[in-house]
């Protein structure tokens, strides 16, 4: 079913655009659209060159903004490509007025249009769409295909952390961390019960836990 449109959704988006980059893909072909770099300074919009960590689908923002308060020293940038979601982690951003969370409206295959390489120590994703029909599998974001794209903005040793309720998709995604060439630092089936310290609950997170589902998580590294 299709979400309704926000009320004054471009306003709103306007009104937070000191805080947001939004990607023109008017390009519809993501490749060749990613090759002409646009290369964010992030040094300047964060007034600093503290390392810098991205969350692939951020939903609503509480994850980005919940972990960006416990970690002031580190900037967050955020990606999320409907702006109808969007718009909800940048109002909350704005009310928490949190200085080190910057939000991209892009989809995650254009990511290298905007990050230069190696200048991300860790990448978050939390509870992707797992697709679950074979004939989306190359949409997952933890196919190879976006796995490249991933190593590519990635520093050495850099990781990705991923959270997963779905048991078909984490195992697929433990496959094709190895088929890419990823070390797997750490896996757990049972993060209700074996909680990590400093991990944010997310809106989702919250929700399967509360009706008894078990939530799977996986480091991965680039070597």
């Amino acid at each position: 079913m299709r979400m309704h449109r926000k009320s004054n959704l471009d306003e709103r988006l306007y009104a937070c655009r000191d805080i947001l980059t939004v990607s023109d893909l008017s390009d519809k072909n993501m490749q060749r659209s990613a090759q002409i770099k646009e290369y964010i300074d992030f040094e300047k919009i964060f007034k600093n060159n503290n390392p810098i960590r991205l969350e692939i689908g951020c939903g609503k923002g509480k994850f980005v903004c919940e972990t960006a308060e416990q970690n002031p020293d580190i900037n967050f940038v955020a990606c999320e490509k409907i702006s109808n979601v969007l718009i909800d982690a940048l109002e909350l951003a704005k009310e928490k007025g949190l200085k080190n969370v910057y939000f991209l409206n892009c989809a995650a295959e254009v990511l290298s249009k905007y990050f230069n390489t190696e200048s991300v120590e860790k990448i978050y994703l939390n509870f992707s769409n797992p697709l679950p029909k074979e004939g989306y599998k190359k949409q997952r974001l933890t196919h190879p295909k976006f796995l490249e794209i991933y190593r590519g903005i990635l520093t050495l040793h850099g990781q990705i952390i991923q959270k997963t309720d779905d048991k078909s998709f984490y195992l697929f995604s433990l496959e094709s961390y190895k088929q890419s060439g990823y070390k797997i630092l750490s896996t757990c089936e049972d993060l209700k019960n074996n909680p990590v310290k400093g991990d944010v609950e997310t809106e989702h997170e919250k929700l399967f836990k509360s009706q008894g589902k078990a939530i799977y998580r996986i480091v991965a590294e680039v070597e």
